[in-house]
C-alpha cells in the first residue's frame, strides 16, 4: 500500500482498495474479507471496514446479507441511470456557464485543457481521469451555483468507475481532446445548444464504450 502520511489511514486503505478494483486486481463479485485485507495491507480491521463503506458510497462495493461485502458488478442499468442524471445536470451547468463565464474562467479552462493534453501523453489512466474532471470542474464552478456543484460532486463518486473504465479503453485520447476543444469554443461563442450537443455526445461515447465492457464481463462470468 502506497501511504500518504497527510491522509487518515482509512483514506490510504480506501485508495489502495479502489485502485485494486479499478485496475481489475479485485474482480467484480470478489468478496472483500476484512481479516484477509487487513493482513494484506498491514492494518487493523477498523480502517478496512471504514474504507469499504467509502467504496459503497462510490458504487465500487456492495454488502449482501449473509455474504458480506464484495466488489460491485457494473451493470448497464446503473451506468445509464447515473449518466442520464449527469446529462441533465450538464445541460443546466452549460446554460449557466455560457452566461456567467469570465475572462479568468476562460483562462482557467484553457489551462485545464492544456494540462489534459499533456497528461494524455503519459498514458496514466488515473491522472487522465483527474485532468478530465478538472476541466469540467472549471465549467461547473463558473455557474456560480454551489448547490449544483455539490450535487455534481456527489454524483461524481458514482460515476468514477465508469469514467475510469472509459478512459482505460481509449488508446490515444484524441477524441477527448477534440471534445474539450469544441466545448471551449462553444462556451466562448455562448452557443448553449452547441455545447449541450457536444457534452451529450461526450457522455454517449462513454455509455457506448462501457456498455461493451459490461457485456464482455457478463459473457465471461
Amino acid at each position: 500500500m502506497d501511504s500518504n502520511s497527510d491522509l487518515p489511514l482509512r483514506d490510504n486503505v480506501f485508495n489502495a482498495l479502489r485502485d485494486a478494483i479499478l485496475m481489475g486486481e479485485l474482480a467484480p463479485g470478489e468478496r472483500l474479507m476484512e481479516i484477509h485485507l487487513a493482513n494484506k495491507l498491514g492494518v487493523s480491521r477498523t480502517p478496512i471496514r471504514e474504507a469499504i463503506r467509502m467504496l459503497e458510497q462510490e458504487g465500487l462495493a456492495v454488502t449482501i446479507p449473509r455474504k458480506g461485502a464484495q466488489v460491485a458488478k457494473m451493470t448497464e442499468k446503473d451506468l445509464l441511470d447515473v449518466l442520464e442524471i449527469r446529462d441533465a445536470l450538464d445541460e443546466l451547468a452549460v446554460s449557466d456557464a455560457c452566461e456567467r463565464m469570465t475572462s479568468e474562467d476562460f483562462r482557467k479552462l484553457e489551462d485545464a485543457m492544456q494540462d489534459f493534453v499533456e497528461v494524455t501523453r503519459t498514458k496514466d489512466v488515473r491522472a487522465i481521469v483527474e485532468a478530465d474532471e478538472a476541466f469540467h470542474n472549471v465549467i461547473y464552478e463558473a455557474t456560480g451555483n454551489p448547490k449544483l456543484m455539490n450535487i455534481i460532486q456527489n454524483l461524481k463518486e458514482q460515476m468514477y468507475r465508469y469514467r475510469y473504465e472509459y478512459i482505460k479503453q481509449d488508446k490515444d485520447y484524441s477524441d477527448l481532446v477534440t471534445d474539450h476543444s469544441k466545448i471551449l469554443d462553444g462556451l466562448r461563442r455562448k452557443d448553449v445548444n452547441y455545447v449541450r450537443s457536444v457534452m451529450h455526445e461526450h457522455l454517449q461515447n462513454q455509455v457506448d464504450s462501457v456498455k461493451k465492457v459490461i457485456q464482455e464481463q457478463n459473457e465471461d462470468s
